[in-house]
């Protein structure tokens, strides 16, 4: 259900002494939103009323906003008997989420819940493609594991696997190591394609495959993203 400023006290912290409400702080210009959303309403759908969520778009709802002083979203809370009991921040796959709502239940468990895929069984993965081939997690398993053989037919279908999920930080990264060659100079080969980025889309993106496979922890990721700006504009 979509709540609001007016109807909060009534539809989560009344009904919290019911049954446990979830509250799902999102906004329709937010990505991570749109992917976490429908894992929440498949999971929380599957206990059959026994938690409930609540779907709080905080654009148009700055006081539920800011009771739960959201300061990024998505963001997840749990409301039992009145009050807070779980949360977390960001996007989250299913067997996350099946975690979490297990625990606001009873017995430790949703309704006709399925186990949770094993991201190094790869049979498994592939029958759970067959049933939802654009569902996220397995795919982005399933390309990890491909991608982890390194053979080209491997690397390929992992491409074709990502292809299929919105874009995110993961999945960029898998898809930039099925690219990328090994590389024992990484930032030798970064000079060597800087200045031909420009005028080659080739090379241009093999420049943004290796830094995605950096990533952005590698202190060396900031520096030649500076330099591809440059490089650019």
């Amino acid at each position: 259900m979509d709540v609001t400023d007016a109807t909060f006290q009534t539809e989560v912290i009344e009904r919290s002494t019911q049954v446990p409400v979830v509250v799902d702080l999102w906004a329709p210009w937010c990505g991570p939103c749109q992917q976490l959303g429908p894992i929440l309403e498949k999971v929380i759908g599957e206990t059959g009323g026994r938690v409930v969520l609540a779907k709080v778009n905080v654009d148009e709802n700055p006081a539920v906003a800011q009771a739960f002083r959201a300061q990024s979203i998505p963001a997840v809370h749990a409301i039992v008997d009145g009050r807070p009991a779980d949360s977390f921040m960001g996007a989250q796959g299913e067997a996350f989420v099946r975690d979490f709502v297990a625990r606001l239940l009873p017995d430790g468990a949703t309704e006709d819940a399925e186990p949770a895929l094993d991201p190094h069984d790869e049979d498994a993965l592939r029958r759970a493609l067959e049933t939802t081939p654009d569902d996220a997690e397995p795919v982005t398993a399933l390309a990890a594991l491909l991608v982890e053989r390194s053979a080209a037919g491997d690397r390929e279908e992992a491409l074709e696997l990502l292809a299929r999920i919105p874009e995110t930080p993961e999945a960029r990264h898998l898809a930039a190591l099925a690219r990328t060659e090994a590389v024992d100079d990484v930032e030798g080969r970064l000079a060597e394609l800087l200045p031909t980025v420009r005028d080659d889309e080739d090379a241009r993106q093999a420049f943004v495959d290796l830094l995605d496979v950096l990533g952005p922890d590698d202190p060396r990721t900031a520096d030649w993203r500076r330099r591809l700006t440059s490089a650019l504009f």
